[in-house]
């Protein structure tokens, strides 16, 4: 089963300070009290992160990030491996202000994973919606939680 993800979300700060916050892996754990661990040196390429992420459901996840690419301010291309699967980018880009708002930048997240692990993979055959459900959570909370203590 695939869990597929294309989400774009606006911030009203541009591409630049997007990019510095993002950079800051030191302060996730801060901003995101679901993500349990990350051992990271940065969003550079060649890096491997560590993590353990607790979604609002029975299980935590365990895998790796490694970092394929990096383009500062534009993009981050990642592959993920342990108990999900796949891969991952993020893209920035800036957005024009209008009729009086100010500019900002949007950034788009796709993301392609499967469940890597036999509990997992079963959790997903059996409850598809669930395993959507905690994907969707960590990215949509995770980007409000990011806004509010990365961005304020």
């Amino acid at each position: 089963m695939l869990v597929r993800s294309d989400r774009q979300y606006a911030f009203d700060v541009d591409r630049d300070a997007f990019w510095s916050a993002i950079e800051s892996t030191d302060a996730y754990r801060r901003w995101w009290p679901w993500l349990r661990q990350l051992d990271a040196r940065g969003l550079v390429a060649g890096d491997t992160w560590t993590c353990v992420v607790q979604p609002p459901l029975p299980y935590a996840l365990r895998f790796t990030v490694t970092i394929d690419e990096v383009v500062p301010g534009v993009r981050a291309v990642a592959t993920i491996a342990g108990e999900i699967e796949g891969d991952a980018w993020l893209e920035v880009t800036d957005r024009a202000a209008c009729d009086g708002r100010p500019g900002g930048c949007d950034v788009r997240l796709v993301s392609s994973l499967t469940p890597a692990s036999g509990v997992l993979r079963t959790i997903a055959a059996v409850a598809r919606p669930v395993a959507q459900f905690g994907h969707d959570w960590v990215l949509d909370v995770g980007m409000r939680q990011f806004r509010r203590h990365a961005l304020d």
